[in-house]
């Protein structure tokens, strides 16, 4: 798939940067023997661990379907990101003990200067190639990018702590402020971690994402063709970058086979205009019973039993559920 590809290749680009940054953490450490810098050093290998897990789980969703993976592999995306949300948490822990054993065992700086310079700068790096990653996954419907970019991101706020740190200490002598402020940005990376492993997880349990249901319900409303009498049981399921979408379309009775195929066309075409080409679309068709004249808003039926009573607004409620639509005859 096209947008498993693409999304693999930026991966590959940020695995690369984040060994880059790690190297030039290790090459900080190793000149100012900081155990401040040593903290943020492996706090990063989190982001090395997390890259080459995403690496692993986007190479799986792009695999295409088979025998045994009906519907693709995106999920493995979910799972890349579950890990990664508890690596940030896991990383968080292992700040806040760094940061309680500095309050209590004051550590000794050595060449703080290049210290601050090049952790700023990785800091730098870090936030440009986490926003890179947000934005493309979201351009490409991508949970792994966005849970590595978000990661990356709040990564850098613990790196800018460190920098804080290093540079008031550096003119002031305080020893202490340096845990402070790392101890805040480790609940900020905290928060961060938990919304990413809270987000995949729902993922992996099917979970219906709310918002986005809204949006092609509403979508829907307001673009429903004048034979769509109704829909319902409408599901939507994400498998990594791919929509899994089903419904049931409620057409004229008398419709034959090529007529029906030509409503259900104009659905899909509909959709993924305004979804993108990564929709999977399963329709089924019902035919309309007397009842659905009452909610019909189709001018030109011959067979016609009632009038029209109300025009039924699609909402999540009713569209979701697995019943059809009905106003009541007169």
């Amino acid at each position: 798939m096209k947008g498993a590809s693409n999304s693999f290749n930026i991966q590959m680009k940020i695995t690369v940067i984040t060994l880059l940054v790690f190297a030039l953490k290790i090459g900080a450490w190793l000149v100012t023997h900081s155990i401040a810098i040593l903290t943020d050093t492996l706090e990063y290998t989190i982001n090395v661990v997390a890259g080459f897990t995403s690496l692993y789980g986007l190479y799986l969703s792009a695999r295409p379907k088979d025998e045994n993976h009906p519907y693709g592999h995106g999920k493995a995306e979910f799972v890349s990101a579950a890990v990664e949300g508890v690596l940030m948490i896991v990383s968080c822990l292992f700040i806040v003990f760094e940061a309680v054993d500095n309050f209590i065992h004051p550590h000794t700086f050595h060449k703080l200067g290049y210290g601050i310079y090049v952790v700023a700068l990785t800091a730098v790096i870090n936030f440009i190639a986490g926003r890179y990653a947000v934005v493309q996954g979201k351009k490409h419907n991508t949970l792994t990018l966005q849970a590595t970019g978000k990661h990356m991101q709040s990564d850098t706020y613990g790196t800018l702590g460190i920098v804080a740190g290093l540079v008031i200490l550096y003119y002031t002598g305080f020893n202490w402020l340096d845990s402070a402020i790392s101890l805040i940005f480790a609940v900020i990376i905290f928060i961060s971690g938990y919304k990413v492993l809270r987000t995949s997880l729902a993922g992996i349990m099917d979970e219906a994402d709310k918002e986005l249901l809204d949006t092609v319900v509403r979508y829907l409303s307001d673009n429903r063709r004048k034979n769509w009498m109704d829909i319902h049981n409408l599901r939507i399921i994400k498998y990594g970058s791919v929509l899994h979408l089903d419904c049931h379309l409620t057409i004229p009775w008398y419709f034959n086979i090529n007529e029906g195929h030509t409503e259900v066309k104009e659905l899909e075409d509909m959709v993924r205009e305004n979804f993108g080409e990564n929709v999977e679309l399963f329709v089924h068709t019902d035919g309309c019973i007397p009842f659905s004249c009452s909610i019909c808003t189709k001018p030109d039926c011959d067979v016609r039993q009632h009038d029209m009573n109300k025009k039924i607004i699609w909402n999540v409620e009713n569209v979701s559920t697995n019943k059809k639509h009905d106003f009541g005859t007169p």
